[in-house]
């Protein structure tokens, strides 16, 4: 036997029979070893108790004890004492607070503390976790609730009050309960959402399981934390109790999740006030940020607010389960717009590394369940609650070729299934003509670019793409002109330009209000725009665009067998050398009265506004003299008569220049956080 082995045998000796005088009076200490069975920390684990990593760490200390021949964990008895539990627990590596080899960890039964002196109060340690498994063995009356006594109007703890960190046992049952069937209505009631006294105390409704078949009766409710904090606007109230019931069939788990009372339960510990939550909503709509706006409260009331990334949580969370319909709709132009406006906003990116991006199947056609992604972005709102970090969120969702969709208006699309084809953006073998000269007629929209660009940009663009970096900023230019006809340079440059991602590509009615969004994963072209209007129930008779003869091009050759852009090609005019001469001088006009009045010739392939099955493509007056191609001219707003003194083109400009005032905390956000936030600024 070595030195460390003598000492522990030593130790547990003078355990079994010890006498200590404190303050004149004997204090009689007696332990007692028990042998720990694994098959009762397997059972802690499927009630959530403990984690399995956790539980695979106290496995593992009890080999090590065995293999060192000493007591794994010993129950201390301190005289009569019934609320505080001693135990000393076995720790192979020796500290300033383990000198003999052993920890002492107490459990106070009538706070439901725990301390060990290798950890904080409320953090977790093995200590602690193997003195659990020890009680649940010896005394699990512990870890079960009981009515309390009619003087006091309190529930027994059934665990500590550690946060603990391990999701439920059926994740995806709990999560897709919570998001079903505890939806926040979208006008809330002015009294709930301004409610200013909250209980103490915050139980599950639920009496029996919602899932099982039959009246099965749920558990009596559990103690989460008697700490957890209520945030409204003007304080953080603390010492909140928060329960939770489980099904003892299904061990679904069931906790508290009503807004009638005011309050918005994210995580147990944490509870948001409706008015603070609506608060945080309008800050959003004003560009003040989460955590700008919590530091105002802060400021303003001298309270200590939790964690900014909780609160933005929280407040996602909220959103999530906010029954909101997001409709994008105008009031004059119904669910389906004749006249759109389409841009692209450069500026809004997220972080995404292209080369992350795997290939799609090769059975993949670009057609996305709208419905199901966007709702597996709320689901990860709210599995948030359950998770300490994105990381280990099994509901994250993740950039892809193959799931990544728009939003369009459930009025406005075709069905659930729309397009999303960023993944054919990718150099191929095959390069038709017509597409070929589609992206030379792009490269005048890329010099533009790169001429608003300062000359050390430009030098590092060239040294990127191995291009000579020396020279005036044309002479630059020039090389990366020359350098575009390799796709992969050319995509590069996009990319360096207009940020990691793609942008944003936005239709918009003439009125400015928002009607598709997409949130592009690679640099934006002309397919993009194709995508969302091609997966419109009714296109547009009038596009506006500020690569019109692109995306005229493009989408005829996307549907050959029905083209979406004619006559014309969707130019206003046949491309005659008259027609063009002209529109030069002005003296073309092209009427289109149907945009005032529904034309009588019915066509069941017609707008229902319109009643016309005409569709334009037409270039936005500020780009409409860029282009090189003299038949360009025939897409100019200015030979429409109809268009003429109501129509702003720059409407989709305006709409940027707001959201930029966004970009500081958005564009920080990980990609699903991003679109959430986006898509919620712009419905409100």
């Amino acid at each position: 036997m070595d030195c460390r082995q003598f000492k522990e045998v030593v130790m547990v000796s003078l355990y079994q029979f010890m006498y200590r005088e404190r303050r004149g009076a004997k204090l009689i200490m007696l332990a007692f070893e028990e042998h720990l069975e694994s098959s009762v920390l397997d059972e802690m684990v499927k009630l959530r108790f403990i984690g399995e990593a956790k539980a695979a760490v106290c496995l593992k200390r009890q080999k090590s004890a065995q293999a060192a021949h000493v007591p794994f964990s010993v129950l201390v008895a301190l005289g009569k004492s019934q609320e505080q539990i001693t135990l000393s627990i076995h720790e192979p590596i020796i500290h300033h607070y383990n000198r003999l080899g052993r920890v002492m960890v107490t459990y106070n039964s009538s706070a439901g503390t725990w301390h060990c002196p290798c950890a904080k109060p409320r953090m977790s340690c093995p200590h602690k976790n193997i003195a659990k498994w020890h009680l649940f063995q010896t005394n699990k009356s512990l870890f079960t609730t009981e009515k309390a006594t009619k003087s006091s109007d309190t529930l027994c703890p059934q665990h500590s009050d550690e946060h603990i960190d391990t999701p439920p046992t059926d994740l995806q049952s709990t999560v897709e309960y919570i998001y079903n069937k505890k939806k926040i209505p979208g006008n809330l009631p002015e009294a709930a959402a301004k409610s200013k006294t909250f209980p103490s105390r915050y139980l599950p409704v639920e009496t029996t399981c919602m899932i099982c078949d039959g009246e099965i009766a749920l558990d009596e409710p559990a103690l989460i934390t008697a700490k957890a904090k209520i945030v409204t606007m003007e304080s953080v109230i603390d010492g909140i109790s928060t329960y939770t019931r489980r099904c003892l069939e299904c061990n679904m788990i069931y906790r508290y999740q009503e807004w009638q009372d005011g309050l918005h339960n994210f995580d147990d510990h944490v509870l948001l006030s409706l008015e603070l939550c609506l608060y945080l909503r309008h800050s959003l709509q004003n560009h003040v940020s989460v955590s700008r706006a919590i530091d105002t409260l802060e400021g303003l009331w001298g309270v200590k607010y939790p964690n900014r990334d909780t609160i933005l949580h929280g407040y996602c969370h909220f959103e999530a389960l906010t029954d909101t319909d997001y409709k994008y709709s105008c009031v004059n132009c119904g669910y389906h717009p004749p006249v759109v406006i389409m841009d692209l906003h450069k500026k809004g990116v997220f972080s995404i590394s292209v080369g992350d991006l795997k290939e799609p199947p090769p059975e993949f056609r670009g057609e996305v369940d709208i419905e199901d992604f966007w709702k597996s972005v709320n689901l990860e709102m709210i599995a948030w609650e359950f998770v300490p970090s994105r990381t280990k969120n099994p509901f994250a969702v993740q950039p892809s070729s193959s799931r990544w969709a728009p939003w369009i208006g459930p009025k406005t699309r075709m069905d659930h299934t729309v397009l999303n084809t960023e993944f054919a953006k990718v150099a191929t073998a095959k390069v038709t003509s017509a597409e070929a000269q589609m992206m030379n007629v792009s490269e005048d929209r890329l010099v533009d670019e790169l001429m608003k660009q300062k000359v050390g940009v430009v030098r590092k663009l060239c040294k990127a793409c191995n291009i000579d970096s020396k020279g005036s900023r044309m002479d630059l230019i020039s090389r990366l002109r020359a350098e575009m006809q390799n796709r992969q340079s050319y995509d590069k440059m996009f990319q360096k330009i207009w940020g990691a991602s793609g942008g944003w590509s936005v239709i918009l009615c003439p009125h400015g209000v928002v009607y598709s969004i997409k949130f592009n994963l690679r640099a934006e072209s002309p397919r993009d725009f194709a995508d969302l209007l091609l997966s419109w129930k009714h296109i547009p008779n009038v596009s506006v665009y500020d690569f019109a003869r692109g995306l005229a091009t493009h989408g005829n050759l996307r549907v050959p067998t029905a083209i979406p852009f004619h006559p014309h090609e969707g130019r206003l005019a046949e491309p005659t050398p008259e027609n063009i001469s002209s529109a030069k001088q002005g003296k073309l006009k092209v009427s289109l009265p149907w945009l005032f009045e529904k034309t009588d010739n019915l066509n069941s392939k017609g707008h229902p506004i319109t009643g016309s099955s005409e569709h334009y493509v037409l270039y936005d007056k500020l780009h409409e003299s860029n282009t090189k191609e003299p038949q360009d001219v025939l897409r100019r707003i200015s030979l429409v008569p109809e268009l003429q003194g109501w129509l702003n083109s720059q409407i989709a400009e305006q709409f940027f220049a707001s959201l930029r005032k966004n970009n500081y905390f958005l564009n920080n956000m990980a990609p699903s956080t991003h679109i959430f936030i986006m898509r919620n600024i712009v419905h409100h």
